[in-house]
Formats: structure tokens, C-alpha cells, sequence
């Protein structure tokens, strides 16, 4: 039986919302670094299974992209830790259903 609700088109997720130590916010945002790194290296990984020859730049440069910037924060972070300073972070995902 189908109900007389309207699909919901969008979708807002408060992900991080807080004040953190350097350490807890390094933390963080390296958890989720690691999560879309391996998911774009598993991408990747099914894409070129049995195909040697397959570079796949568009995921590989994005996991390098993603490395990158895991480097940056690793400095950030750093520097506030050594400054004793506390980390205000927000962080929103938003999902929109596309036809």
C-alpha cells in the first residue's frame, strides 16, 4: 500500500557541530579522511580488478588529493596544539535526490 506522504527530496546531516581539543579534532577529521580514502581506493580496486593496465587517474588523483589535505590538517592541528588553543569545528552534509 503506498502512502499519501511526498517523497522528501533533501536531507540536512549536522555532522560535527563542537569545540575540541587539537588532538580530538585531529582525530576526527582524520577518521573521516580515512573513510573516503579507502572508499575511493575500494572504487578503484573494483574498477581495475582483473585489469592491470587500468590507471583509474580520476580515483587515484582524488585519493592523493585526499592525502594532501590529511597533511595540511596534520600541520594545522599541530600548530594549535603547541599554541594551547581549543578548535571550533561545523561541519553540515547535505544530500539532494537528483532525477
Amino acid at each position: 500500500m503506498e502512502t499519501a506522504e511526498a517523497l522528501k527530496t533533501d536531507q540536512k546531516i549536522d555532522l560535527i557541530n563542537g569545540k575540541y581539543t587539537p588532538s580530538e579534532a585531529a582525530h576526527i577529521i582524520n577518521s573521516v579522511l580515512n573513510v573516503k580514502i579507502n572508499f575511493h581506493k575500494l572504487q578503484r580496486l573494483s574498477i581495475t580488478e582483473g585489469n592491470d593496465l587500468d590507471e583509474c587517474k580520476f580515483d587515484s588523483g582524488r585519493i592523493k588529493e585526499l592525502l594532501n589535505e590529511q597533511e595540511i590538517a596534520k600541520e594545522f592541528f599541530s600548530q594549535a596544539r603547541l599554541k594551547g588553543k581549543k578548535l571550533r569545528m561545523t561541519s553540515k552534509i547535505y544530500i539532494e535526490i537528483e532525477d
